[in-house]
């Protein structure tokens, strides 16, 4: 589904919904949409999964760099 800014893959299948903050193993409850404008087409969309606890944190990470699309609750987001 994703890769975290910790540089793993996903190894769970399909269901698998662990927080991208690098060393946490929470579950997560936030989808965070992203693209970066000068390497990715305008369409092109990333994701990053978070907890509820480092929603904020990577928000800002991306949003700061201009990469935040939007943030959507997992269980709304249809990616």
């Amino acid at each position: 589904m994703h890769n975290g800014p910790n540089g793993t893959s996903p190894d769970s299948g399909p269901e698998y919904t662990q927080c991208s903050r690098k060393g946490c193993r929470e579950s997560a409850e936030w989808v965070l949409v992203w693209n970066n404008p000068k390497i990715h087409t305008p369409d092109r969309r990333k994701t990053w999964l978070a907890c509820s606890e480092h929603r904020e944190y990577l928000s800002g990470f991306l949003d700061r760099r201009g990469f935040l699309r939007e943030t959507v609750a997992l269980a709304d987001f249809d990616g």
